[in-house]
């Protein structure tokens, strides 16, 4: 099985400390309550409030900063475990470390006591601010615009498809500060979400990963101060960048994460249910869907890992990024439909693991970039400017 191979795999003893840690709590505590969460899309703020407990919040910031002080290899290896119990709860746990890890690198000691410490004791719900209307791939969109208001600014804008937006207390907001300066016309801004202006909109009832709520946010000519602006003016655009690859590599770990779930789910079928006399694990047909699933799980997490230690080494890891991500997001939708065939009807119901498995896989093609732009990453690496 590839969760064995998963521990053949050379990890410093750290790492090892920090899986197990995981790999317990989404066993024993997240796991049995997946069903639940999402049938109820319910955010499970005690849980959160446990795994910041444990550390599992923040896992590359520093120490000092309230962190765990760890490396992307041992955020690879959480985002896989915890998303084996649920990927719900992995995506909080991504959200929270893209957002900390900005705040690490570019907040002021008051901003990181205000948000940041907070952030990470799971006292502070953070959404992340990117995606419009007409900017998603395609950032050049982006509308949402911060004016001068002599010492301050003012924010007017209106963001779609945001995690987090119906609880967060406050949002990290990419907004436009010099519409003629293209990319480098971009900054990033801290909002609290009890500001006068900010709204919250429609909120989304998703295919999958229904425990981590989406909606709409709204910024209605908000006044802020100057301390809102995170790191300098017109570097917005490369600081959320800067963030990329380590997102991807989040949610390619997370991807793992439910390919081995669901290989885990088809074994235990292939076993257990009966069909012309025999176990229909004895079948060539769902042999071979079982042999493809354990495959490519254990491929997709040698090109997570490999992606996670380029980055640790300084990068670029670029390019391991978006080929972690697009493989392992590819199979996890392809190999949990399998999972649902080798069940049958039993896998199809509402309320079947496989079910919300097969549901919960097809977010990771899309978001952090789809794979169509991974695949673009990935050729002008290949091709150069042609």
């Amino acid at each position: 099985m590839t969760a064995e191979l998963a521990d053949t795999l050379d990890l410093p003893e750290r790492h090892r400390l920090i899986r197990d840690t995981a790999r317990e709590v989404a066993r024993k505590e997240i796991a049995p309550i997946a069903a639940a969460l999402d049938a109820e899309s319910r955010y499970p703020e005690a849980l959160y409030t446990h795994l910041a407990a444990l550390g599992l919040f923040g896992i590359t910031v520093p120490e000092e900063l309230g962190g765990t002080g760890a490396d992307a290899l041992a955020y690879a290896v959480v985002m896989e475990e915890i998303s084996r119990g649920y990927a719900s709860v992995a995506d909080q746990i991504g959200l929270v470390e893209l957002v900390s890890t900005l705040l690490a690198r570019h907040g002021t000691p008051a901003q990181q006591d205000r948000y940041l410490r907070p952030l990470l004791r799971a006292e502070r719900r953070c959404a992340y601010a990117l995606t419009e209307p007409e900017a998603g791939s395609d950032l050049a969109g982006l509308k949402t615009t911060a004016r001068r208001d002599g010492s301050s600014w003012r924010l007017t804008g209106e963001k779609i498809w945001i995690h987090n937006a119906p609880i967060a207390d406050f949002a990290v907001v990419l907004a436009r500060t010099d519409p003629a300066a293209g990319h480098r016309g971009m900054s990033i801004f801290l909002v609290d979400a009890d500001a006068p202006g900010f709204e919250r909109g429609h909120v989304e009832h998703k295919m999958g990963q229904r425990a981590s709520p989406l909606g709409a946010l709204a910024f209605q000519d908000i006044a802020l101060s100057a301390d809102a602006l995170l790191g300098p003016e017109g570097r917005g655009f490369h600081m959320m960048m800067s963030v990329l690859e380590k997102g991807r590599i989040g949610i390619a770990a997370l991807a793992v994460g439910i390919l081995e779930a669901a290989l885990q789910a088809s074994i235990a079928q292939a076993r257990m249910r009966r069909q012309f006399g025999q176990p229909i694990g004895g079948f060539q047909a769902v042999q071979w869907m079982i042999a493809d699933m354990a495959k490519d799980a254990h491929a997709a997490r040698l090109m997570v890992r490999e992606a996670a230690n380029a980055l640790d080494r300084g990068g670029p890891a670029t390019v391991q990024a978006s080929m972690a991500k697009c493989f392992a997001s590819d199979a996890a939708v392809l190999h949990t439909a399998n999972a649902v065939q080798i069940h049958g009807g039993s896998g199809y119901v509402q309320g079947a693991e496989v079910e919300r498995l097969y549901r919960d896989a097809k977010i990771t093609q899309i978001y952090e970039g789809t794979n169509q732009i991974q695949r673009m990453i990935m050729a002008r690496h290949l091709l150069g400017r042609l």
